[in-house]
């Protein structure tokens, strides 16, 4: 809250270069705002009494947006990206998607591995846990394990973050 929209009897008021005014009525502390030709601003509304300070709010407000805008530009967001498998896939094809997973995983992206078994593949899991773990040797420079193979139906996922440096 600003200005006129302060309703209090008495408020804590804090000047602008942020020394101690004391308690005043709210009648001085806007007086005191508009001969500075600032604004009085709530900081604090649960304290007894409520804490208001003297500032400029639009450069306040400017500043504070521009932060904002600064920390979301330097945010970066987690994507997860998916590699797919089959029980009888041959050792160069999964050496080209191990070669695709450190990609994803260099550029900081979770990864997905699926394995998509047919007809009798199902009954044999043991084969795309062998797949599964030859795939991990593969990127085990890049990646850690998050969540370890496990079959459900006819399906067996595992999912690979990016190593962190430390």
């Amino acid at each position: 809250m600003i200005n006129e929209q302060i309703r209090d009897k008495e408020v804590r008021l804090i000047g602008e270069d942020g020394e101690q005014m004391g308690v005043v009525q709210i009648a001085v502390a806007l007086r005191v705002a508009e001969e500075r030709g600032l604004d009085l601003v709530k900081i604090a509304p649960q304290a007894q009494p409520p804490v208001c300070k003297i500032m400029d709010y639009g450069k306040y407000r400017f500043d504070q947006s521009k932060r904002e805008k600064e920390q979301r530009k330097n945010q970066t967001t987690v994507e997860m990206k998916e590699v797919q498998l089959s029980a009888t896939i041959d050792t160069h094809d999964m050496e080209v998607k191990a070669k695709a997973c450190n990609k994803f995983l260099t550029a900081g992206n979770k990864v997905k591995v699926s394995i998509r078994f047919r007809g009798r593949q199902a009954a044999h899991g043991e084969i795309g846990l062998d797949v599964m773990n030859t795939f991990l040797e593969m990127v085990s420079e890049n990646a850690t394990v998050e969540k370890p193979p496990k079959q459900e139906g006819r399906n067996m996922y595992m999912f690979l973050a990016p190593k962190t440096n430390k």
